[in-house]
């Protein structure tokens, strides 16, 4: 799930929680690497930091384009070319994702019902932040597709940059209810409780992220800066020290709550 960005903590005043992009078979946003914008309040007055963009997930790289309906012939199709499948390093544009709704209008005014469309159309109206356009379409698949997991995690990471944090902790809760083994859902519900002062509640999640995947650094590095805010220094410390290990970027984080700095 991979491409979510930066936090900021700042006393007094805002959490800023950059998520970015991660996929699995399909493009599927994420707070791990690919960030989206959300911001939350400081934990405590003695906490303000600045943590750096995660780096974890996996490949970013969006479905092959959905198969036409039956319905749509040669002559009803349009010029938009269909998504295409791209290189897991490779970061796509504003043009391609304005391409992505051209393609994805085709196929839903052709097929409405067609719930791939509806996917690829939320996430590329999510990336040019669309969000309240986005959710809409997701609302749309979510109804013809109750139990996607891959719809309520995205729906998840667009109300996390709209700021709607509980809302974005039950699609995250969802996800996880059709696919456990989610880490970026994990992840993505552990930020949103900090997003909320819910330090405590969060670690458990990354707690889990990291039973699936050892080596996801920024499951690390959140659950030391969850430790930090309820006063467990020790294990803020070792969580930051594994972090900085896995991605030396931590090395900021560790500095700032474990008041080496």
């Amino acid at each position: 799930m991979k491409n979510l960005s930066t936090v900021r903590l700042l006393a007094g005043a805002t959490f800023v929680l950059l998520l970015t992009q991660c996929a699995t078979t399909v493009e599927k946003d994420s707070p791990g690497s690919r960030r989206a914008v959300a911001s939350v309040p400081a934990a405590t007055a003695a906490t303000a930091a600045v943590v750096p963009a995660a780096t974890s997930p996996t490949a970013a790289a969006p479905a092959a384009s959905p198969a036409p309906d039956a319905a749509v012939t040669a002559s009803a199709a349009p010029a938009a070319a269909a998504p295409a499948v791209v290189d897991a390093a490779a970061r796509k544009t504003n043009a391609d994702y304005k391409n992505d709704i051209r393609y994805a209008d085709a196929m839903l005014k052709a097929s409405p019902r067609n719930a791939d469309a509806l996917l690829v159309r939320a996430k590329a109206k999510s990336h040019l932040k669309d969000y309240k356009e986005a959710v809409l379409d997701y609302n749309t698949l979510l109804r013809l597709k109750p139990t996607s997991a891959e719809g309520y995690y995205n729906r998840g990471l667009t109300r996390l940059k709209l700021k709607q944090y509980t809302p974005a902790i039950s699609d995250f809760s969802k996800a996880l209810k059709y696919k456990p083994t989610d880490k970026e859902a994990l992840f993505g519900r552990g930020a949103a409780k900090m997003q909320l002062f819910n330090f405590g509640s969060a670690i458990p999640d990354f707690t889990k992220a990291i039973a699936l995947d050892p080596s996801y650094a920024d499951a690390y590095e959140y659950r030391g800066i969850c430790y930090s805010s309820i006063n467990k220094p020790k294990e803020a410390k070792t969580d930051l020290e594994k972090a900085t290990q896995l991605n030396p970027d931590a090395a900021k984080s560790l500095r700032r709550y474990t008041g080496n700095e």
